[in-house]
């Protein structure tokens, strides 16, 4: 199978999870933070689950799967143990036209998830088209250590930067290489370091007054 890789928008579109397990609890915790409309339908939930539809983060529904739950949706994950259910809910979607994933069941699948690894705004995906989710977690894992937090702050202060520039109508295919001097000059190092004094250099080099990395940092962009 060959994949087409995409990063998908998610946010407020609603998206039925069948299954309130463990593995149903992660691709549930994934969504929400993706700002989905979540609506989980299981007999049984683990207590994650619980706790998120009593502070009103899902809609949960404690009752076997039905059609109907397809309605409306924007994606369909299974993530049940049942495979019998599971091969119900792919067929109920594709005859909707609706996305849909099954766990660990790629041949009823319209698209699989990859393992991933998430520092702020960096996301790193990794797949193994179905092949081997051990070894994409082997993957995941060694990347986890060479990317630290620090990308997560470097790209915080890169959008804080591009949002200023943009303010004051600056091209922006000039920004480019203004980007591309602040990687040079080790800005990501530094962030790990916290050499505030030497980023704040870097970034009166390339910008002039009114750029200072703690302000940026505080501001919402």
């Amino acid at each position: 199978m060959k994949y087409y890789p995409v990063n998908l928008d998610i946010k407020k579109r609603k998206c039925l999870i069948i299954g309130g397990g463990s593995v149903g609890t992660r691709k549930v915790i994934r969504l929400v933070e993706c700002g989905a409309h979540v609506t989980v339908v299981s007999p049984e939930v683990t207590g994650k689950l619980t706790s998120f539809a009593d502070e009103g983060r899902i809609v949960l529904k404690k009752r076997s799967y039905q059609s109907s739950d397809l309605e409306g949706m924007f994606l369909v994950i299974g993530a049940s143990d049942n495979k019998e259910l599971n091969r119900q809910i792919s067929e109920d979607a594709r005859r909707c036209n609706i996305m849909c994933n099954i766990a660990d069941l790629p041949e009823a699948c319209d698209f699989i998830l990859p393992s991933l690894v998430s520092r702020g705004d960096l996301l790193i995906a990794i797949s193994t088209s179905g092949k081997s989710p051990a070894f994409a977690k082997k993957l995941r894992r060694n990347l986890e250590t060479e990317y630290g937090e620090e990308y997560a702050g470097f790209l915080k202060l890169m959008g804080a930067i591009r949002k200023k520039l943009l303010s004051k109508k600056h091209a922006p295919e000039v920004h480019r290489d203004l980007f591309e001097r602040l990687i040079d000059k080790g800005v990501l190092e530094m962030i790990k370091k916290l050499e505030v004094d030497n980023i704040n250099a870097v970034l009166f080099e390339a910008f002039g007054e009114g750029y200072e990395f703690i302000k940026l940092m505080q501001s919402d962009g």
